[in-house]
């Protein structure tokens, strides 16, 4: 006999073996998660209603369905397994506090495994809107999550203070720097820290991902010579904002109206010492005076490159970052989103959860807009995300367990 909820078909296949989630599955392999368990130490040495690999599918799907509570989430994954008729009752849907256990055996550690081995640019050559020139777009930028009000939370992120200065903040944060790649808005890296890490911090850890071939956009937050020299160390090129109170001096005018300069690190500025030679871009955007002046900075210092006003027109394609960050927690995520995690490794669990179900959207639809010749700017994020929610009870027919068994499990 199967142990209590673990329904099984006439072949002896368990139901919650079989879950699936269309376009994650093949974002996310059955094998690659059995992979990326293991090597995180998670394979069960019994058998479970909530194996290990089911819970990093059901962790993704609660970020599909970030408005629905765990046990409906349990059962949209299953639902279109059970109209097949091969089983002999209807599955035992896991209580929350069962769903909640599973989640805390599991880890953030597997989902951050996943994050590293898939999320990469997925732009090609011909992919419109994501070069300029032989540079591949990206930005760097940070946000932050509300958190359920929990004292664990709260030890461990902290909360914000109010805008007087005078009580905290409602709910704990959790801040998150990233980088995307702007053509496609695709992340493929990303921090998590406590609310009083600042996002230049976390995003120094992200710029191992950077390479040579990039030009990385940020806003004036980042400006600073000793995370510039940290962005170029790996061979990427810059083009930063810096506020219009920086010290620049002129070293040499350019024929495109742009000059030659100099950033010093704050510690140094009196001596000038160790200078980082840099390309300024001045330019306002309004009139009068509703114009907003602009500063850039650019490691590309001969202007035939790349021309300032070319550079101007480009740093706009820094708020794509701001859009994607916009499509994991409002839309994705939902108006006024607050993670579920009472915990703090399950609010890494869930963030970077939410990431990956990003990931495998944007990559959808990249090959989407790549098999009808246009831009992927063109597809609507939040159609792509309402097709594949009402697609999930179809294509959860996939068999995982019958192909792929979990590494090192045994039968109960």
């Amino acid at each position: 006999m199967p142990r209590p909820g673990q329904v099984k078909s006439s072949d002896g296949e368990r139901l919650s073996d079989r879950i699936a989630l269309g376009v994650l599955t093949r974002a996310f392999p059955p094998g690659l998660v059995d992979e990326v368990v293991a090597e995180c130490g998670r394979v069960e040495q019994r058998r479970r209603l909530l194996p290990a690999r089911v819970v990093v599918y059901f962790v993704l799907a609660m970020c599909l369905f970030s408005g629905q509570g765990y046990e409906e989430v349990a059962r949209l994954l299953t639902c279109g397994l059970e109209h097949e008729r091969r089983w002999d009752r209807t599955w035992r849907v896991p209580s929350t506090a069962a769903i909640g256990r599973a989640r805390l055996r599991l880890g953030p550690e597997p989902l951050k495994a996943l994050f590293a081995r898939v999320c990469r640019p997925v732009a090609t050559d011909a992919t419109p809107g994501a070069w300029y020139g032989r540079w591949r777009l990206v930005a760097v930028d940070g946000t932050t999550f509300d958190l359920p009000d929990t004292e664990a939370n709260g030890a461990f992120y902290g909360r914000p203070g109010s805008s007087r200065g005078q009580r905290r903040g409602a709910f704990p944060q959790a801040r998150v720097a990233a980088l995307v790649e702007c053509g496609t808005h695709a992340v493929f890296a990303a921090e998590v820290g406590p609310l009083a890490e600042h996002e230049t911090v976390l995003a120094r850890r992200l710029f191992d991902r950077l390479s040579t071939g990039m030009l990385l956009l940020a806003d004036r937050g980042f400006a600073g010579a000793d995370l510039w020299r940290a962005a170029t160390a790996k061979g990427a090129d810059l083009l930063w904002r810096v506020k219009s109170s920086a010290v620049l001096p002129v070293v040499k005018a350019l024929p495109d109206g742009s000059y030659l300069s100099e950033i010093v690190a704050a510690r140094d500025k009196n001596r000038r010492a160790d200078p980082v030679a840099v390309r300024v871009i001045e330019y306002t955007l309004g009139s009068g005076t509703d114009g907003t002046v602009y500063r850039l900075i650019t490691i590309i210092l001969d202007p035939k490159d790349a021309p300032a006003a070319e550079m101007a027109a480009l740093y706009a394609q820094r708020w794509e970052i701001e859009t994607t960050l916009d499509e994991i927690k409002t839309h994705q995520g939902g108006p006024r989103l607050v993670l579920r995690s009472q915990h703090p490794a399950g609010v890494e669990q869930e963030i970077f959860a939410f990431l990956l179900v990003h990931h495998a959207l944007r990559d959808l639809m990249h090959d989407a807009a790549r098999g009808e010749g246009c831009d992927p700017d063109r597809i609507s994020f939040t159609r792509t995300l309402r097709v594949v929610r009402r697609h999930l009870t179809g294509q959860a027919a996939l068999s995982l367990l019958a192909t792929h068994p979990i590494p090192g499990s045994s039968p109960a």
